[in-house]
């Protein structure tokens, strides 16, 4: 059990979290927190899991995702039996822009949830980890924060954060044995993106993204976009000036 990889998923219900799962519990038995809100759902991906692995140790965690004095007990109950290897930071949601526009309490629930409540996560974790000299914290943010665009700039924003909060989180561990990864998803088909499937979008498979990700961060890479090729889209889109950017419709 001691030797065993611990690891902790926050926002474990999310699918591309379930995924990701899947493939570390495929690999070897592994000691497994799954943390979310709603624990109905925990229990049955907790489940799941465990018939795909009967020897691995998986238990769930209800917690509150906005509360900062609830999110630093959260980590502290979770920290207390020992150091953790690998947290997955995997919680969001994707809001309607036009309903962030005209209503400022999505808006601000929408930055909150997407933006600040990963960074506080990754915070409570990283100062564990910090003392331990020890461990990987891996952010899911999205290609949405790389440039703010007028379909989605209120989510774009809030992911925009998670990358500058990771940037700097490189920066600040760069020489140490503590490891930041920041994951900048396509368009995945998972239920959160159901709307988006239903009006024609090209959306990539989730199992693929996972394994992308999984990948990605035994390889301790810094960035990872999933698929691949959303680095090339966005690198282009990114050094759009803004007189041809301006004349998009995206």
């Amino acid at each position: 059990m001691g030797n065993r990889k611990r690891i902790v998923i926050i926002g474990a219900t999310s699918a591309i979290a379930e995924h990701c799962a899947r493939l570390w519990l495929a690999e070897q038995p592994v000691d497994l927190t799954l943390v979310g809100r709603n624990t109905q759902r925990l229990d049955r991906v907790a489940s799941d899991l465990k018939v795909r692995s009967s020897q691995s140790e998986i238990r769930v965690v209800q917690a509150d995702f906005l509360n900062p004095k609830a999110i630093n007990a959260t980590v502290g109950d979770i920290v207390k039996s020992g150091r953790v290897d690998i947290v997955l930071i995997a919680h969001g949601s994707l809001p309607e822009q036009t309903e962030c526009q005209n209503d400022l309490q999505s808006c601000h629930d929408a930055l909150e949830v997407n933006g600040v409540s990963p960074v506080l996560y990754a915070e409570a974790f990283v100062k564990e980890m910090e003392k331990a000299n020890h461990g990987i914290i891996a952010l899911i943010g999205s290609v949405a924060g790389d440039r703010g665009r007028k379909s989605n700039y209120v989510y774009g924003a809030a992911k925009g954060l998670v990358t500058r909060y990771a940037q700097g989180l490189q920066h600040r561990f760069a020489s140490s044995g503590v490891k930041v990864v920041l994951i900048k998803p396509g368009p995945t088909d998972t239920p959160m993106t159901a709307h988006l499937k239903s009006k024609g979008a090209k959306l990539a498979p989730v199992e693929g993204v996972a394994r992308q990700i999984v990948e990605g961060i035994e390889a301790g890479k810094p960035v990872i976009y999933a698929p691949a090729k959303w680095w090339l889209i966005m690198m282009i889109i990114r050094h759009l000036p803004s007189g041809i950017f301006n004349r998009l419709d995206i």
